[in-house]
């Protein structure tokens, strides 16, 4: 039986511009296993950004219940928020979000250091992921230094660094070609099949075709909630399309 990780009910964000009012969401119930691969799709507009920023705990909703690991963190403060995303969340940012003047090694550390682990260990932890998303040999040069492809790699290292419950990624392949995108989600699909949760936000079908569950979002509200049978049949030779 699947152990629930992310269970949301009735989850609302809504902002005031002035007097105007934007429900960005309206009314969305969620559950994410532990280790399922979800894509979050939709039009801009359609809530998607919203319902991440509320799942990665970087905003609070405005109505709705949010349990993560059975935790409630709908009614965190901003400190508490801080810490759940420390310890339960691995963020992957289209823009990479690395520091210019740290090394790759420095970059993927960094996380452990609000975790309170000393510098050795953090340093031995960072080689291990680096190596495990293969830049052990780059883990000295700085963002600058890299490709594109290769930014991304030390971002998803430093996603990983603190053994998170949750990967988030928003729009990880939005800055890469087509040849880096497919490298760049063949390590997602290792690291889901290491046994991580992979939350990938992507407005792109391609790229929302690795997931193994698509979520469809539109005007606030989940439009539709689908297994990519593709993929689950490719992985699992036994399966069947079933009719329900």
């Amino acid at each position: 039986m699947n152990k629930t990780i992310i269970s949301v009910k009735e989850l609302r964000r809504t902002y005031y511009m002035g007097s105007e009012r934007i429900d960005a969401l309206k009314s969305v119930s969620l559950d994410i296993s532990k280790n399922e691969y979800v894509a979050l799709m939709g039009p801009s507009g359609s809530g998607k950004s919203t319902l991440m920023n509320l799942l990665g705990c970087l905003d609070s909703p405005s109505g709705g219940k949010y349990y993560l690991n059975k935790t409630d963190v709908s009614s965190m403060s901003d400190n508490q928020l801080a810490n759940i995303r420390n310890q339960e969340i691995g963020f992957v940012f289209q823009t990479f979000n690395l520091l210019p003047r740290l090394s790759a090694l420095e970059n993927v550390a960094l996380p452990l250091v609000y975790a309170g682990i000393s510098r050795t260990k953090r340093l031995e932890k960072a080689q291990e992921v680096l190596d495990a998303v293969k830049l052990g040999d780059r883990v000295h040069h700085k963002p600058n230094e890299l490709s594109g492809g290769q930014r991304q790699r030390v971002a998803i290292a430093r996603a990983l660094v603190n053994d998170p419950s949750i990967i988030l990624a928003d729009e990880p392949t939005g800055n890469l070609d087509t040849k880096t995108s497919i490298e760049i989600m063949g390590i997602f699909e290792e690291i889901h099949q290491k046994g991580n949760t992979i939350i990938l936000v992507t407005h792109e079908p391609d790229i929302a075709e690795h997931a193994h569950r698509i979520v469809r979002l539109r005007d606030g509200l989940v439009e539709s909630d689908l297994k990519n049978e593709k993929i689950i049949s490719a992985f699992d030779p036994t399966h069947r399309y079933q009719q329900d």
